[in-house]
């Protein structure tokens, strides 16, 4: 086992507190409340690319870049945001990411054209790209060790609680106030965010590992110190590719195959979606108390199966109905996932460089991602829907070979 694993000898140096207090407390909210911003922001883009695509004269291509220009700025803010955060604190650089992200997603109420509005995105996607990791290893600092998979776990529900958010009002509020609109009311969570972490206080470990002990080593340098860690890092990225790719693949296509398949309107679309969206954050609930009772690494292998079953399982059905219920089952596996990461990484790599494992490592994988629906349309293009979800049953092989290889177990362990 490397050193980067091994949990710190010293015994004046906090490891991890004991109980969940209002420290606990606010710095969840706080990480929560911002994902859900990031998730809202960047789903109702799959509702709205048909509006701006036809007020801005946009080719499907150019509609379809605007998501995969957000999550390239995402993979570049994740590796300067993650770093900075590991050399400045916690809160502070949270902060920053919350206020770039705020004010070009305004701005995208008030591009002008296709180049000005991919511009907003792309910086927006800078801030979205620091918010995951940052606020990961914000709560991975503040919890005590037994309950650090569910409360990474609920960092994940708040991803869920701004999709679904998104699909439940978008199909309501695009009419009225237009795809300007909406962009606007996307700013709104983000100053709640702001508050909240503008209470918060750096964690006591980040303190006494980082502010006073000043690590001479790059938080990058860290993620590929010797051949141990590299393989942890090559097992996180792996991981967190096939999540990404296969989460956005499907959800980014999914109200299009459905009202084109099925002629849904885009509210009986948005329902279908919303379904799927309960099954995922039923799953990432459920993921973050299984792996503090039984380990990660079991809970992950049980999740990849189940994912790559079901992915291959609704590709093959036709009924509406059969649609509905097979899609939260699907969703439950496919990103409930998402509620391990955090802890996950959190427990393989150390505190001056945690948050930048989370957020370099997070963000490769979602810059993989964003290929998703740009594969998954081809597919669907060249062959069929059915096809293109149903190869994505495949990447959850790889996923589990990956955790079996690369990825220790680290339930309970003490950060290092």
């Amino acid at each position: 086992m490397s050193d980067i694993q091994t949990a710190t000898a010293e015994t004046n140096i906090p490891t991890s507190p004991t109980v969940v207090d209002a420290t606990a407390r606010k710095a969840l909210l706080g990480s929560a409340l911002g994902y859900a911003m990031d998730g809202f922001d960047l789903l109702i883009l799959g509702f709205m690319l048909k509006a701006i695509s036809k007020d801005l004269a946009l080719t499907p291509a150019q509609g379809a870049s605007f998501v995969t220009a957000t999550l390239i700025g995402a993979v570049l803010g994740g590796f300067v945001f993650g770093m900075l955060s590991d050399r400045f604190g916690r809160v502070r650089v949270l902060t920053w990411t919350i206020v770039i992200f705020a004010v070009f997603t305004g701005l995208c109420a008030v591009a002008q054209g296709y180049w000005d509005l991919l511009f907003y995105r792309t910086v927006a996607g800078l801030g979205l790209g620091g918010e995951f990791g940052i606020g990961m290893a914000l709560v991975a600092e503040a919890w005590p060790a037994a309950k650090r998979a569910r409360a990474s776990s609920y960092v994940g529900l708040g991803w869920q609680l701004g999709v679904l958010t998104a699909a439940l009002v978008t199909p309501f509020l695009l009419p009225i106030i237009g795809w300007r609109g909406m962009f606007a009311v996307g700013i709104l969570p983000a100053v709640a965010a702001y508050f909240i972490r503008h209470s918060l206080h750096e964690p006591e470990i980040f303190v006494a590992k980082v502010v006073q002990q000043r690590p001479k080593q790059s938080s990058l340098f860290l993620l590929v110190k010797d051949a141990e860690t590299a393989k942890l890092s090559l097992g996180m990225v792996i991981l967190c590719s096939v999540q990404n790719f296969g989460y956005y693949g499907v959800m980014i296509w999914l109200p299009n195959y459905l009202s084109s398949r099925f002629g849904f309107a885009l509210t009986q679309s948005a329902m279908w979606t919303a379904v799927t969206i309960a099954g995922m954050a039923v799953g990432i609930f459920l993921f973050g108390h299984i792996a503090d009772r039984i380990g990660r690494r079991p809970t992950f292998f049980s999740y990849m199966l189940g994912a790559a079953i079901m992915v291959t399982v609704y590709s093959r059905l036709t009924d509406p109905m059969e649609l509905l219920v097979a899609g939260a089952v699907m969703g439950f596996f496919v990103n409930g996932m998402i509620g391990g990461y955090g802890a996950l990484m959190s427990e393989l790599f150390p505190t001056a460089a945690r948050a930048t494992a989370q957020n370099v490592l997070f963000n490769i994988g979602r810059g993989v991602g964003g290929f998703g629906p740009v594969v998954v349309g081809a597919i669907a293009t060249a062959y069929s829907f059915e096809m293109a979800i149903g190869l994505l049953a495949t990447l959850y092989v790889l996923d589990i070979i990956a955790m079996w290889l690369l990825i220790p177990e680290r339930r309970g362990a003490e950060l290092a």
